[in-house]
């Protein structure tokens, strides 16, 4: 996929400071990709100039098409090559010839003697990239997509191609910095600090070339409110910069998340490989709810690699899917191995990271390629937004692989553009936008939007509290006479420690459960006789909370089912809040003494 040797501020740089770009193999077929680029480009204000000998003479977008680049009468600043890379060497000479100052390969466009040959020259030399998703990544119109251009800005003008002011903008890799700033600029309009609630249910155009455009994919924006939202996007692109990743799409709850992410991979008599640690309204959603799309769910132990690899071979499998913490049992994954197995077989891994959040777990730099969140959970923090979130890492070859048509074939309500072809690896995240919300209607609101951003900026400190305040907790249970057993995964003896090692940055995870003694009856009374803990069916709160799953979250299940998902009779969930640990204990401690 796209090669991370070129930062976000020498893309930046080069658009900004070019002005005349030269493409090379224009099409005037208005589904190409080049004439997608052509258009874009030109409507943010480049004159661009198409080069195909098949055309030359006449017009594409109202500009004299020509056969060659030395034909060209103008000087030219830039060249986007659209040709097969074993033409691209020639085309590097006539870029110098013509003395231009970047030479650019589009996305799946490589020659090593074109690049050697123009960097020799002291041209800049890019490949496999597109300006046009460069451009809509790092100057796109406010909230118009969840891409991030991993550069943030404190300024108010968002940087445009008219003039160099790539100074305008920050580079950080810091979760603390990326948590306040991400996505959230001052308001253009108004310099509003606090990123303003869009509570608009549409959003007007240009003129009529500008809807055209947004309709057909052609150019970034706001359309309808079941689309995109400019609140929820600046949500999107905090998200995205975050799990360092191309982009994400905010949407309704956690269970819409998972239902937009496995959208584009699946159709009738495909199936997922998934863990059956999982939070028991997602086994429901998964074996149950999907049937009813034609979609099959395999539950595997997802620490039996063998069992995994084996489930996996099947044709019609399309992704696997974990939990990168478990809820409830906090069962830790071992990212990398499932990765290298589900990448062996051409599908992608997809990881809740839910429960870890990006403070503790980055699961794209372990190899997965996609993550998914309940935001209602530690993200937002404060038990008050219902959302969810899917993220592309953007490193999935979708053309590699098993067949993702979705992805790769026609879309006839596109007009036949291919995803893959046309927007590289921002497809399938666009795809989840353009398709899967605008059929589905999973639309997060943009009041949540706003809620949960405002709960992102406090997530390392948040997080941090809640491991120091499961660790005493934990230990105090596990010593405890009414306790069978903890699973927090900070146990050394725990199978899930050594990993919890590798892959969390620090803590073992708040939410974890404990086995009394007493029962599926005792349980219950234990729940009841908590006087600070809330009883209620969410985890990730300010506030610590308690319920008795085998009766509520996972009462759904068969009992076996529930054991293996680590819900029995006798065990009791706990979400560690941000209470004064003293007082936390105190309320545990009073209710096993009173059982």
């Amino acid at each position: 996929m796209n090669d991370d040797k070129f930062s976000d501020l020498k893309i930046a740089n080069i658009l900004s400071s070019v002005k005349t770009i030269a493409v090379v193999g224009a099409s005037n077929n208005w589904k190409r990709p080049s004439n997608f680029v052509m258009k874009y480009l030109q409507r943010k204000g480049y004159k661009i100039i198409p080069v195909n000998p098949k055309e030359a003479g006449k017009e594409i977008h109202n500009e004299l098409c020509y056969a060659s680049l030395k034909d060209i009468p103008i000087s030219i600043d830039m060249v986007d090559v659209f040709r097969k890379s074993d033409e691209c060497l020639e085309l590097a000479k006539d870029t110098i010839k013509i003395k231009a100052k970047v030479f650019w390969m589009q996305i799946g466009i490589f020659n090593s003697e074109a690049n050697d040959l123009v960097l020799k020259n002291n041209l800049d030399c890019i490949y496999n990239r597109c300006p046009k998703i460069e451009h809509s990544r790092i100057f796109g119109e406010l909230g118009s997509g969840g891409f991030y251009s991993k550069l943030i800005s404190s300024k108010k003008n968002k940087l445009s191609n008219n003039n160099d002011n790539s100074g305008n903008f920050f580079k950080s890799n810091n979760i603390e910095t990326l948590s306040i700033h991400a996505g959230t600029s001052p308001d253009p309009i108004t310099g509003a600090r606090s990123f303003p609630i869009y509570q608009s249910t549409a959003f007007a155009f240009d003129d009529s070339e500008h809807a055209a455009s947004l309709y057909n994919l052609q150019e970034n924006g706001n359309i309808y409110g079941r689309l995109s939202n400019p609140t929820t996007a600046a949500l999107e692109q905090k998200i995205a910069a975050l799990d360092n990743a191309v982009g994400s799409c905010c949407v309704s709850s956690g269970h819409a998340a998972q239902l937009i992410a496995l959208y584009p991979l699946l159709s009738p008599g495909k199936k997922i490989v998934a863990s059956s640690k999982l939070y028991g309204g997602s086994i429901t959603q998964f074996t149950k709810s999907f049937k009813s799309f034609g979609w099959e769910t395999d539950l595997v132990d997802i620490t039996n690699y063998d069992e995994i690899k084996q489930a996996i071979k099947a044709k019609n499998v399309r992704a696997l899917f974990a939990e990168s913490l478990s809820n409830p049992e906090g069962v830790v994954s071992d990212i990398e191995k499932l990765s290298e197995l589900a990448h062996n077989e051409g599908i992608p891994l997809i990881i809740d990271n839910t429960m870890a959040t990006q403070a503790i777990c980055q699961p794209a730099n372990y190899g997965a390629d996609i993550i998914i969140y309940s935001t209602t959970k530690f993200l937002s923090g404060h038990g008050n937004a219902m959302g969810g979130c899917v993220v592309d890492a953007g490193k999935f070859d979708w053309n590699n692989g098993r067949d993702f048509e979705k992805l790769t074939e026609p879309d006839t309500s596109y007009h036949g553009i291919k995803f893959f072809e046309t927007f590289g690896n921002l497809a399938y995240i666009n795809f989840c936008h353009a398709s899967a919300l605008r059929d589905l209607g999973t639309t997060m609101s943009p009041f949540n939007a706003y809620l949960t951003l405002t709960g992102i900026e406090t997530l390392n400190l948040r997080m941090q509290k809640h491991m120091s305040n499961a660790d005493e907790v934990a230990n105090f249970l596990i010593k405890h006479d009414k306790v069978d057993s903890v699973s927090w995964s900070g146990f050394q003896k725990n199978k899930s420690y050594q990993l919890a090692k590798k892959y969390f940055k620090f803590g073992f995870g708040s939410v974890f459960t404990i086995s009394v003694k007493a029962g599926f009856d005792g349980a219950k009374k234990i729940v009841e006789n908590c006087n600070l803990f809330s009883h209620l069916a969410n985890v990730g709160d300010t506030k610590s909370l308690i319920i008795h799953p085998a009766s509520t979250t996972h009462r759904q299940l068969n009992p076996k089912e529930r054991e293996i998902s680590g819900a029995e009779d006798n065990v009791i969930r706990l979400s560690i809040g941000l209470e004064h640990s003293d007082d936390i204990i105190k309320d545990l401690k009073v209710s096993l003494d009173n059982l």
